[in-house]
């Protein structure tokens, strides 16, 4: 007796049209080649440096800390803030603040350190997390890195 299933009981799946890879490109081309996004400098650590008056509001938001694992980001920047005016981004990672390691430490505590501070120097690079959008092949890998993070460090 034939064991195997009929073509007909199986799902038709219609893929999508086949795309011709893009032309090779000699590597020492590709520095300039407008198909090529080489800007991998944003992100590199870079210094924010924040004035805030008494009373005033900072200009964006943070989540994260000990509790996820995955460090202090900044979750919303408010257009027009001095944080925007300043370079500050989604996305970013707080590194450290005011010399103060920020890759391990408590939500509340990263609060109450960016409140009472008068001036507040970041140490922040762009590495957005899972929420944040990244175009092509870095936003793949980040995405992926963010996820394998997740579940390594829940197992």
């Amino acid at each position: 007796m034939d064991s195997r299933i009929p073509y007909d009981d199986y799902p038709v799946v219609f893929l999508p049209a086949y795309e011709n890879p893009p032309a090779w490109i000699p590597p020492h081309e590709r520095v300039y080649h407008p198909d090529y996004n080489n800007e991998l400098t944003q992100f590199l650590p870079r210094i924010v440096t924040l004035k805030k008056p008494p009373g005033a509001q900072l200009g964006f938001n943070i989540r994260g800390g000990k509790a996820s694992q995955l460090g202090i980001f900044i979750s919303k920047v408010i257009p027009d803030s001095d944080a925007h005016r300043a370079g500050l981004q989604e996305g970013d990672q707080v590194l450290a603040v005011n010399d103060v390691d920020f890759q391990d430490i408590e939500h509340s505590k990263a609060v109450e350190i960016l409140k009472t501070a008068r001036e507040i120097s970041m140490r922040v690079r762009f590495f957005p997390y899972k929420g944040a959008r990244l175009p092509g092949i870095a936003g793949a890998l980040l995405s992926i890195f963010i996820e394998k993070k997740l579940v390594w460090k829940g197992a």
